[in-house]
């Protein structure tokens, strides 16, 4: 689950970096397009925001996933010692 969330951010990363240039490129280069930078700019800021957002997500998704399957693990091999017993 938490491989989901790092694409997810990486595309919206990537998305935010094509943002960027397009804020750097001149606007006779963008025809029909806004042609005003600041909103490139604040496109390319809100897009990066939310990839950190879902990094962190998929960060704490994997990290829980791993304290559950742990302590699944625990309680198995706790089960299995008590078996033996």
């Amino acid at each position: 689950m938490s491989r989901n969330f790092y694409f997810l951010a990486a595309a919206l990363a990537l998305l935010a970096l094509v943002s960027v240039g397009m804020a750097l490129v001149p606007s006779s280069f963008q025809p029909g397009l806004p042609a005003n930078g600041s909103l490139w700019r604040t496109i390319a800021l809100l897009l990066l925001l939310a990839a950190l957002a879902f990094a962190l997500l998929g960060v704490l998704t994997h990290l829980f996933e791993q304290v559950d399957r742990r302590n699944d693990e625990a309680r198995l091999a706790e089960r299995r010692r008590r078996r033996g017993l």
